[in-house]
């Protein structure tokens, strides 16, 4: 059975598992209560930070290289491109850049704003690290108006690493977006995937509607 530590990120692990059809469990983390109170899931990743995924004997940290082992791993999966689909290059720049350009920058950003001392919410390196986010934001917007997912015509996994990243802008941040943007998360929201990954991550869907 494929186990998934923590949400956060871990959303992107679920909601793929979800619409590859494969079976898991969720495994909650609190990282507010302190990972040192928790040794079972520092056995699993003594860093501390989230998701993990366990998958019999093999251990995954960090979300997009957990996407990457599970569409490898137990695919195919139309979810990712083959490499000499004309979609491929693509879906490759995009699935690492909802992580590297944009979940990754607007991380530090969604915890200057909430979690900061009063006077350090709006911080150099806060307002940095929006600026990274906003400017690879263009490159989302520029693909968005040639073909309704990051890839082309069709959803893959890509549009999941994306997609978390402009909620986790949305929802922690209060990023506003412009109709083309909106009009994506649209439908990625109306997948049966997305939907019953938040039905699964309820600290996610209670920190979203909240």
């Amino acid at each position: 059975m494929i186990t998934v530590f923590g949400e956060g990120r871990g959303f992107r692990v679920v909601w793929l598992l979800e619409e590859m059809g494969l079976p898991y469990r969720l495994r909650g983390v609190d990282l507010l209560a302190g990972v040192e109170n928790d040794p079972e899931f520092l056995a699993i990743n003594p860093a501390g930070f989230i998701p993990a995924l366990q998958d019999g004997d093999v251990v995954m940290v960090e979300s997009i290289a957990i996407m990457e082992y599970l569409i490898a791993r137990h695919g195919p999966t139309p979810l990712a491109p083959a490499p000499n689909d004309p979609a491929f290059p693509a879906y490759q720049q995009f699935l690492h850049l909802g992580e590297a350009g944009l979940a990754g920058s607007m991380y530090f950003v969604s915890g200057a704003r909430n979690i900061a001392p009063e006077g350090q919410r709006d911080n150099w390196s806060a307002r940095q690290a929006l600026d990274v986010f906003t400017t690879r934001l263009t490159l989302v917007t520029r693909q968005l108006k040639r073909s309704p997912f990051l890839a082309g015509e069709a959803f893959t996994a890509a549009d999941i690493s994306v997609g978390y990243a402009l909620e986790m802008a949305k929802k922690n941040v209060g990023f506003e977006f412009g109709d083309l943007e909106l009009a994506y998360l649209t439908r990625l929201r109306a997948r049966d995937g997305y939907q019953r990954a938040l039905a699964t991550c309820h600290a996610t869907r209670g920190w979203w509607q909240s």
